[in-house]
């Protein structure tokens, strides 16, 4: 899992599985959360104005059966090193 927090546009991207292409997307939430999908897997989270915004991820966690404490792990080790990327163990999607 990756994730990449963009400090120019406050946008935060998790990629809980790496995939050449998305299939489809989703808007978890009209404002601020975007899902996307391959081969009907949720594999990349993306979330705007991210520090007000992590119980999103709880939500999208729950709803897709995810950790949410990697989830929020992964979220905050990118705002605390921003425009860098970390990377966490691929565990978290099922």
């Amino acid at each position: 899992m990756k994730a990449d927090y963009d400090s120019q546009a406050n946008a935060l991207g998790i990629e809980l599985v790496e995939v050449d292409r998305w299939d489809d997307g989703y808007e978890f939430d009209d404002d601020y959360c975007n899902l996307g999908f391959s081969k009907g897997r949720l594999v990349y989270i993306g979330l705007l104005y991210p520090r007000q915004n992590l119980q999103l991820l709880e939500a999208v966690a729950e709803s897709y059966d995810l950790d949410a404490g990697t989830v929020l792990a992964a979220a905050k080790a990118a705002l605390a090193a921003p425009d860098l990327g970390v990377t966490i163990s691929d565990l978290v999607a099922a």
